[in-house]
């Protein structure tokens, strides 16, 4: 998550499953035939985003409303940082103490109430056409990660463009792009025994067998009549090698290999999911790629508070914050810290927030799912808040801000596709650039939305 044997042919099984990626059939060299098609060379920039997926309350992060009545301010309290007039929750000291290396967005705004319609408009920059209450909509248009691996096409060692660490968004799917370009996801890396999924082979075969060229050219020979993969196998002489470059390159696994990390940089970062998730990520945008899409729904698989959807009926606001927040503080400060040491803030942009965020107004539950009074907020999309940091962007300021209830923006409302164009060109891709879907209309990558000018 590998035995020698002598040389012999390959079992038909065993041969399909080392051409496989979990993708639902298709091959490897498919994978990388459909990328090459669609290659476009782009800037060597990445982004990498912490998705607090459930939606983040603003007013127990980064909007702080201490002067509201009680039943809006909530629980806890803000802190100073070294930005004059940028306040933090009282659970970020570490944040704090490097406010001047981000910047704060506090008038985000959308319209759409449920988790996946939320997280859709956030990822692809599309509304919805309907609005799904139940939250069990899937998008009909890529997200970003994905329309990033499109674009950029094929990384040059092998690499997948997109990753989701430890898991993707599970509502956007890459539809007209093609199954290629959905997150390669990694698994959780602070397990002791962490190794990413489809990265070690389950077909008894070791590196030194699959990189014996002759001997897999003769069995895809061998094979190729048996195959009915509607001509996935065209142009298998030009994507073969680069098949298996990615199954025994050392770039790939090197990439995705935390073991290598000093461990008292692993400490700063912190054991936790969050913590080594941040520094994969930071390997990964060394080695190339171009999206990483960080799972910040649970800091672990044992935790109560298992999203940022804090309802008074499952959570208590402010004992969810006490466990979320300092590891959140811990991972991000060490990710930005790391980045800024190796030269690399310019040419990575860090983005953590949800779909949407909170009620203004503080609910209460006789009791949550821990058995004890729930304190909690509920949906609101009509202002949320994101921290930015790098891209070669203007740290230390608050770009827009809330009115004294965090109800609406006030100043510079910003919406989801403004943030999307930021992030569209930092990654150097052209926002307005035409995608034809299955049936060939073309589809704008952004329909509307500027970067945001207050960032540069």
């Amino acid at each position: 998550m590998r035995g020698i044997f002598c040389r012999g042919p390959l079992k038909r099984r065993e041969f399909l499953r080392a051409g496989v990626l979990a993708l639902g059939g298709v091959t490897l060299s498919d994978v990388l035939r459909l990328r090459a098609q669609a290659a476009d060379p782009s800037r060597s920039t990445s982004v990498i985003l912490f998705w607090m997926w459930g939606g983040p309350s603003q007013l127990e992060t980064y909007d702080m409303k201490p002067d509201a009545p009680r039943e809006y301010r909530g629980p806890l309290n803000p802190i100073r940082t070294n930005v004059p007039g940028l306040d933090i929750c009282e659970y970020f000291p570490l944040q704090a103490q490097m406010a001047d290396k981000f910047s704060i967005i506090r008038s985000l705004h959308h319209d759409m109430a449920s988790h996946n319609d939320g997280s859709i408009e956030v990822l692809t920059g599309k509304t919805p056409r309907i609005a799904d209450p139940t939250s069990t909509a899937k998008s009909e248009h890529p997200d970003f990660g994905m329309v990033a691996s499109h674009v950029r096409g094929r990384h040059p060692q092998g690499l997948p463009q997109y990753v989701g660490l430890q898991r993707a968004p599970f509502m956007t799917m890459p539809n007209y792009l093609g199954v290629s370009h959905k997150a390669f996801e990694t698994g959780d890396p602070s397990h002791p025994d962490y190794a990413p999924k489809n990265l070690t082979l389950a077909t008894g075969l070791d590196n030194a067998r699959l990189d014996d060229r002759k001997f897999l050219v003769g069995q895809f020979d061998r094979f190729r009549r048996d195959l009915d993969l509607n001509r996935s196998l065209d142009g298998v002489d030009v994507f073969r090698a680069a098949a298996f470059q990615v199954l025994t390159s050392r770039t790939v696994a090197d990439a995705f290999d935390i073991r290598n990390e000093d461990p008292k940089l692993r400490d700063r970062y912190g054991w936790h999911r969050w913590g080594q998730s941040c520094l994969l990520a930071r390997r990964l945008t060394v080695a190339g790629v171009a999206v990483v899409n960080i799972d910040a729904t649970a800091p672990n698989d044992t935790t109560k508070h298992f999203s940022w959807d804090d309802h008074a009926s499952a959570f208590h606001l402010d004992y969810a914050q006490r466990e979320r927040l300092p590891q959140m503080d811990q991972a991000l400060t060490a990710l930005i810290e790391d980045l800024h040491n190796r030269g690399m803030e310019k040419q990575v942009l860090v983005i953590a927030c949800g779909e949407f965020g909170r009620t203004p107004k503080v609910s209460y539950a006789p009791k949550n799912f821990s058995d004890q009074p729930g304190v909690g907020r509920d949906h609101w999309p009509s202002a949320y808040s994101a921290f930015i940091s790098g891209g070669n962007l203007r740290m230390g300021q608050v770009v827009g801000a809330t009115n004294s209830r965090s109800e609406y923006p006030v100043e510079n409302p910003t919406t989801p596709q403004d943030m999307l164009a930021t992030v569209y060109r930092h990654l150097g891709i052209d926002a307005e650039r035409m995608i034809s879907d299955f049936s060939g209309r073309p589809i704008a990558i952004l329909p509307d939305g500027k970067p945001i000018a207050q960032l540069g």
